[in-house]
């Protein structure tokens, strides 16, 4: 499947609009961030090949080297690979990658800080599970 070579980026394709960018986070990381969630959501699946640089800078309407910056880094994080005269893809094993890296990130951001808060409060942990277990089948 070659989604990014011939369609515009998963995430903006039901809208067809373009996305703006926000002026809090470089443009950049704001592209990788992108490409990244929609290899999480499998929008972007492993060896899937990404539009290239100057395509997405046009598609966006910025500067090319922004682009390349952005994928630049997820060639270095290991989420993308160039292949020499063909662009780039998504590498094996990206998905996991990425969603272990999440997973760290969300106990890190939010579980540890709800587990303090709950100690200082005197909510015991098993309180925090049976909440926990009692949302799991909501949305």
């Amino acid at each position: 499947m070659v989604l990014y070579m011939t369609e515009e980026p998963a995430n903006t394709a039901a809208t067809g609009a373009r996305p703006l960018f926000d002026d809090k986070t470089p443009i950049y990381q704001q592209i990788a961030d992108q490409i990244k969630d929609d290899i999480l959501s499998g929008t972007l699946k492993e060896e899937d090949q990404v539009m290239s640089t100057n395509q997405y800078a046009a598609f966006y309407r910025i500067n090319p080297a922004t682009a390349a910056k952005a994928f630049q880094q997820l060639e270095a994080e290991g989420v993308l690979v160039k292949r020499r005269g063909i662009g780039m893809f998504v590498a094996t094993g990206a998905r996991e990658t990425l969603r272990d890296a999440r997973r760290a990130r969300f106990f890190e951001e939010r579980v540890d800080p709800l587990a303090r808060e709950a100690e200082m409060l005197g909510i015991p942990v098993d309180a925090l599970v049976e909440r926990l277990r009692a949302r799991g089948g909501q949305s």
